[in-house]
């Protein structure tokens, strides 16, 4: 009897990494200095494995993608279920807030995509097509997996090579996302941006080696809340983040069911569904978290085991995440590439914190700090930059960015159904289709500025000439 060994094969070759990546980072200074989470470290170590070695022998990178897909809602679903610990906090001005920041982000990424594109088609590349300027913000604000099927779906315009060019964007953004990501939370360190409380906690020992020291009493990872004769305690957290995503599974085929009868703009919105599928997560572990306060047993869930569950499911979507890149680099395209990346990474490296500290009322750095990972890799490796300033997810900012995504996601949407204008200019040669987009791009703009002006007042002046505004800093 043959059974299959492919996800038990990639689970043993990621955690193979982690083990080596956890000793790399406790003896190399350099990783210490640069507070580089593990998960990255193993995931750079995969890349060029699976992209050369690996496929020698039989073994493909073609499941991390799924992989990490998955695993991204999963978190999720263990991040939303926990019990709130700051249930007298306003959450509505940072949550709309984050949403602004992020169309900030990607309609400024989109912009660039667009000047530059349009510059190269009227100058030395004629033979650019339009849609390349979609890429950097697909690339850095989306993920490979966006940025690859989108790119792909091209195809049926003429277009070949997006998918790839797709990639590319994507795997730069991910370097960008880790090493610019350190460098801006030790630049934001080094400047005084982190309030005091923080600062302690990153300066602690294991924080930098990334394991406790012998000798030193280890701190309480979980709790149980059964009795194990029963149940075991994380077998019973396990079953509740899993049947919540199957929760999730059944309401995304049902959503596209019901969308199905507006035709191709309803089948394509349904298929853009999945592919932020952790929204949806997210908010299908609101609602058995709702149900289980309404039959007052919520009290079974403990936060610690699902901080567990979350850093356990973050941990490997990253590195699987950062291992599935392709490294097929089209050289054709290496000029508009550089010229993209190298405007578009310094812009959102300023824009992110020049925003974050003006338009938060708490815990503005750290929210900086995942808002940059997101807009530059995905949210997995967001997410890894938030473990380092917020190692146990004890802020409020990971479940406020997860109610913010879906906002996010409805605000966007006439930016989606628009994704293709530029590609029906390239096949059609019409002009009109390409300035329909940037007419919707403008849109975008006017609704940032009143959006911004609406959130921060006057505040968004104070010390306007200063990356970061410090007099927002929490003591």
């Amino acid at each position: 009897m043959t059974f299959s060994w492919t996800f038990f094969m990639d689970m043993g070759i990621i955690s193979l990494a982690l083990l080596t990546a956890t000793y790399v980072r406790s003896r190399v200074l350099f990783f210490q200095k640069f507070l580089i989470p593990n998960s990255i470290i193993a995931g750079f170590i995969l890349l060029p494995f699976y992209n050369f070695v690996l496929p020698q022998t039989g073994i493909s990178s073609s499941g991390l993608g799924e992989l990490a897909y998955h695993l991204l809602s999963i978190s999720f679903i263990s991040i939303t279920l926990r019990t709130n610990t700051w249930k007298k906090r306003k959450r509505g001005k940072n949550i709309f807030a984050t949403s602004v920041i992020l169309i900030t982000t990607m309609i400024g990424q989109t912009i660039i995509g667009v000047t530059v594109t349009l510059i190269f088609i009227a100058t030395v590349r004629p033979d650019l097509f339009h849609s390349f300027a979609y890429l950097l913000p697909l690339g850095f604000a989306q993920g490979p997996g966006q940025a690859y099927a989108i790119g792909e779906s091209w195809r049926v315009f003429g277009i070949e090579d997006a998918g790839s060019i797709g990639l590319t964007f994507a795997a730069i953004g991910f370097i960008l996302c880790s090493i610019g990501g350190i460098f801006l939370i030790n630049y934001g360190v080094k400047k005084g941006w982190i309030s005091r409380d923080q600062l302690n906690d990153l300066k602690k020992e294991h924080s930098t080696t990334g394991i406790v020291p012998e000798g030193t009493e280890k701190p309480i990872g979980s709790r149980l809340s059964t009795d194990s004769d029963a149940i075991d305690s994380m077998t019973l957290h396990i079953a509740l983040v899993m049947f919540t995503y199957l929760f999730t599974f059944l309401l995304l085929k049902l959503i596209g069911i019901l969308l199905a009868p507006a035709g191709p703009i309803g089948v394509e919105l349904a298929e853009n569904f999945w592919g932020i599928s952790f929204i949806f997560a997210a908010l299908c572990g609101l609602m058995i978290k709702n149900l289980l306060k309404l039959f007052r047993i919520q009290y079974i869930v403990d936060n610690p085991t699902m901080h567990r569950i979350s850093g356990l499911s973050i941990d490997l979507m990253v590195t699987s995440a950062i291992a599935a890149i392709s490294l097929i680099i089209l050289m054709q395209y290496w000029f508009p590439i550089v010229v993209t990346v190298l405007i578009g990474g310094v812009v959102t490296a300023l824009l992110i914190p020049w925003l974050s500290s003006r338009l938060f009322t708490d815990y503005p750095f750290i929210r900086m700090v995942l808002l940059f990972g997101v807009s530059t890799g995905t949210l997995s490796t967001g997410l890894a930059l938030l473990r380092v300033v917020d190692p146990e997810f004890e802020t409020p900012v990971a479940e406020d960015y997860s109610y913010s995504a879906g906002l996010t996601f409805f605000m966007f949407i006439p930016f989606i159904l628009t994704i293709n204008f530029p590609s029906k200019a390239f096949a059609t040669g019409d002009p009109k289709w390409m300035w329909m987009a940037v007419g919707i791009i403008l849109a975008y703009l006017v609704f940032i500025i009143i959006a911004v002006l609406s959130i921060s007042g006057t505040g968004l002046f104070k010390g306007k000439r200063l990356m970061w505004n410090t007099l927002l800093i929490e003591k």
